[in-house]
C-alpha cells in the first residue's frame, strides 16, 4: 500500500509539471515569460527607483504612494486600503475569490540620499533594502509589465491581486497583513498567498516562525557616581537579567529550535551619571510555541531576580521593573498535501529549480495561522546583507524567478477560476 501510494504520488507530480510545461508552450503564456528576460533592463531601472523612495516601517507612505502610480501605468486598478498597503488588481476586481501576490514595502534601514542605491561595477545593486525587499517588490511591478503587455495571459490570472504591504519588518508586527487578512473585504475573498520577501530562490517557506518581542524598562533614583553611589542602578539590575536570561540553554538536543536576540541596549546620560531608567528590546523565536511561553516566562523570572539582587545591596533608594510586549508573530504550518506547495514544486522541477522547504518568519505567519495556504519565495537573482548598510542585490537570473511567480500563481488562479464555476451549478 504505502508503495503504491508512492507511486501515485510521483505520477501525480510528473503529471503537474507535464500541465506546466503545455502551460508555459502556449503562445500566450510563452510571450509573457519571454518578456521578463526583453524587458530586464527595465525592472532594473524600476527597481532601483523604488529603493531611492525612503520607506522605514511606519514610514511607507512615499513608496506606497509611488507603487500605486507605476502600477496604474501598468493598467491596474491600484489604490492604498485603511492600513497603507497598495491593493492593485491586472484587470478589473473580481468578483469571486482570488490569489494574492504579495510583498511588503517597509525597510530596516533607509537611504539617506539616492546616490546610495546604484548599481556597483561588478553588476551588483547596492544600498539599504535592495534586496529586502526591493526584489519582491520589483518582481511585483515586473508581473504587472508582462500581464500589460500580453493581455491573453491577464485573462488566464484574472483571479490575481497584487498587494504591496506596510509594517513587515521589526515592531511593524505584520500590520499591514493582518490588516489586509482580517479586516479587508478583499483580504477575506484571498484564496492563497504566494509573499515574495527577498530574491533567493533555493527555498520555499511553508512553516511560520513564531516570535514573541518586549520591551524591559527598569527604573531607578539616578544620582551622582560618587556623592550618591549605594543607591540602586537600572543599568547594573538590567544587564544581570541579560545575564541570567542569555545563561540559559535555550537549544538543548532534541529541543525545539528557538533563539533569543536582545537587539536594544540603552540608559543613562553620562558616564560620571547614575542611571535614572535602563532599556532593552528582545526578539524571542521558537519552531514551538510552547517553547516561546517557556523563554518569555522565564524572562520575567530573570528580571524579577535581577531587581532582587540589586535592590538588596542598595542603600535605601530601590530600582523597579516594567515588561512590555511590543510585538506577537502567530505560527503555523502549510499542510504536506496543499495544492500551492504541490504547484511550486512542480514549478521547480520543469525550471530546473533545487528548492528546499523551511520555517521563517515573513507575512506568510498571518495566513498560515488562519489556515489559508501561503507560501513565501525569494524573487530571483540573488542578494545578501540584508538589514545592514553592505546589502547588495544581483539581478542575473532574476528572470527565471519571475517566471516561477508567474507560473505559480497562474495554476492557482486557475484553479480558483474552476471552483467558480463549479459553485453555482452545486448550488
Amino acid at each position: 500500500m504505502a508503495a503504491l501510494k508512492a507511486t501515485n504520488g510521483q505520477n501525480g507530480a510528473a503529471s503537474t509539471v507535464k500541465q506546466i510545461a503545455e502551460l508555459a508552450g502556449t503562445p500566450e503564456m510563452r510571450s509573457c515569460l519571454q518578456w521578463f528576460g526583453r524587458e530586464k533592463q527595465w525592472v532594473n531601472e524600476q527597481h532601483v527607483q523604488l529603493c531611492r523612495v525612503a520607506a522605514p516601517t511606519f514610514f511607507e507612505q512615499r513608496r506606497a504612494d509611488w507603487m500605486t502610480e507605476r502600477l496604474r501605468e501598468l493598467g491596474c486598478d491600484a489604490r492604498t486600503d485603511r492600513a497603507g498597503n497598495v491593493v492593485a488588481f491586472p484587470g478589473r476586481e473580481p468578483a469571486g475569490r482570488f490569489v494574492a501576490l504579495t510583498a511588503h514595502l517597509d525597510t530596516v534601514l533607509a537611504p539617506r540620499s539616492n546616490e546610495e542605491i546604484a548599481f556597483a561595477p561588478d553588476g551588483r545593486l547596492l544600498g539599504p533594502g535592495v534586496s529586502d525587499n526591493g526584489a519582491g517588490l520589483a518582481a511585483l511591478l515586473a508581473v504587472a509589465g508582462a500581464l500589460h503587455s500580453c493581455p491573453g495571459v491577464a485573462e488566464v490570472v484574472s483571479s490575481l491581486v497584487l498587494v504591496a504591504n506596510v509594517g513587515e519588518e521589526g515592531e511593524g508586527n505584520l500590520s499591514g497583513m493582518r490588516y489586509f487578512c482580517k479586516q479587508s473585504q478583499i483580504g477575506a475573498r484571498v484564496a492563497s498567498y504566494i509573499v515574495l520577501d527577498g530574491p533567493n530562490m533555493d527555498h520555499i517557506t511553508s512553516q511560520a516562525l513564531a516570535s514573541r518581542r518586549f520591551e524591559v524598562t527598569i527604573a531607578g533614583p539616578g544620582g551622582h557616581s560618587w556623592s550618591d553611589y549605594g543607591v540602586a542602578n537600572p543599568v547594573h539590575a538590567l544587564s544581570r537579567a541579560i545575564s541570567l536570561f542569555t545563561d540559559k540553554r535555550v537549544n538543548p538536543p532534541g529541543s525545539p529550535r528557538c533563539s533569543v536576540n536582545f537587539g536594544i541596549l540603552e540608559g543613562g546620560s553620562s558616564i560620571n551619571s547614575i542611571p535614572s531608567h535602563a532599556r532593552t528590546k528582545v526578539d524571542i523565536r521558537s519552531e514551538s510555541p510552547g517553547k516561546i511561553e517557556e523563554l518569555s516566562d522565564f524572562l520575567t523570572t530573570c528580571v524579577e531576580r535581577a531587581i532582587e539582587i540589586e535592590n538588596e545591596g542598595a542603600s535605601g533608594r530601590r530600582v523597579t521593573a516594567k515588561i512590555r510586549e511590543i510585538g506577537s508573530r502567530p505560527g503555523g504550518r502549510l499542510e504536506e498535501t496543499a495544492s500551492i506547495l504541490h504547484y511550486v514544486r512542480a514549478v521547480d522541477a520543469h525550471l530546473g529549480i533545487r528548492s528546499r522547504l523551511d520555517c521563517a518568519s515573513t507575512d506568510a505567519n498571518v495566513p498560515l495561522s488562519m489556515n489559508v495556504p501561503a507560501i513565501s519565495i525569494g524573487a530571483g537573482g540573488q542578494g545578501g546583507g540584508a538589514h545592514t548598510p553592505q546589502e547588495w542585490y544581483r539581478p542575473e537570473g532574476r528572470e527565471i524567478g519571475l517566471m516561477r511567480i508567474l507560473l505559480t500563481a497562474t495554476m492557482l488562479a486557475r484553479d480558483v477560476a474552476k471552483a467558480e464555476t463549479v459553485l453555482p451549478a452545486a448550488k
